[in-house]
């Protein structure tokens, strides 16, 4: 394995979407403009930090439930920056060596970091990152498929906390569905999204203020994508929605106890299997 680490291509002119979320974490990976950011988005929704520490324990709980069902592929689009807990780490504890696991993200910060990541802790045959956009679509795929996954078997197809921050007007429930479309039967998809059924108007307002912040202010362009359950479960396709379905984050599947209500978290999480024919 090589000692080269790749150089960061860092902008420190406007925050990034991945250091923010590595922020809300409690990473190290942030600069001063991106904690600014964080910051000013907490004052209008302080319940933000809690909804993204929600979303990464469904991460590591969705992952462990597609090992444990034998799943030991996993593509993860739009990883963002490693922190704890990462698939592979996830993966490899339920059937240690077996899994391939392909991180994606179009943030240089993040595939950068992935990369030192996996330089420093992971099996280089096994574990790659890929610096790729969800809207590359075929050629995105082709590049995963070069990196060791097979197509004819079942993959686990990672999507969290991506589809809301993606434009609308560019369609991403179509390029989903052709990646759906790639995968073997026995697949999961595993989602996460902003959801907007909060029965809370002034929170709805909180999320459009948000999202036109991200649009100002970062590298997210577009309309944005926040959604009502409804819509966020239409991007499952004909997969079959497992138990216990959409759900507010805490709810899938909990290994520990969440108190208060789960709708504070504004995000709702699932885990779908792809039936033969």
């Amino acid at each position: 394995m090589s000692d080269h680490k790749p150089a960061l291509d860092l902008d420190l002119s406007r925050p990034s979407p991945g250091r923010v979320y590595d922020y809300w974490l409690g990473g190290s990976h942030n600069y001063a403009v991106d904690r600014e950011f964080a910051e000013r988005q907490l004052a209008r929704a302080p319940e933000i930090r809690e909804a993204v520490r929600e979303n990464r324990a469904f991460l590591r709980r969705a992952v462990r439930f597609a090992a444990a069902s034998g799943i030991r592929q996993f593509v993860d689009i739009g990883s963002g920056l490693p922190t704890q807990g990462n698939v592979h780490e996830i993966a490899d504890e339920v059937d240690p060596g077996a899994a391939t696991v392909v991180y994606i993200d179009n943030e240089p910060v993040a595939s950068a970091h992935a990369q030192i990541l996996l330089e420093d802790t992971a099996d280089p045959a096994r574990h790659r990152a890929l610096a790729g956009d969800f809207f590359d679509g075929p050629a995105l795929w082709e590049r995963v498929r070069a990196e060791g996954i097979d197509p004819r078997e079942p993959i686990c197809l990672l999507t969290v906390a991506l589809l809301h921050l993606l434009p609308s007007e560019r369609q991403p429930e179509s390029v989903l569905a052709f990646y759906r479309d790639q995968l073997a039967p026995g697949s999961l998809l595993v989602l996460s999204h902003a959801c907007l059924d909060t029965g809370n108007e002034a929170a709805a307002r909180t999320f459009g203020r948000i999202s036109d912040d991200y649009r100002a202010k970062t590298a997210v362009r577009g309309s944005g994508g926040l959604r009502n359950r409804q819509e966020i479960a239409e991007f499952f396709g004909d997969f079959e929605l497992l138990d216990p379905g959409l759900v507010w984050l805490p709810q899938w599947r909990p290994d520990t106890t969440f108190v208060g209500d789960p709708a504070r978290t504004r995000a709702v999480a699932g885990v779908a299997r792809k039936n033969p024919a």
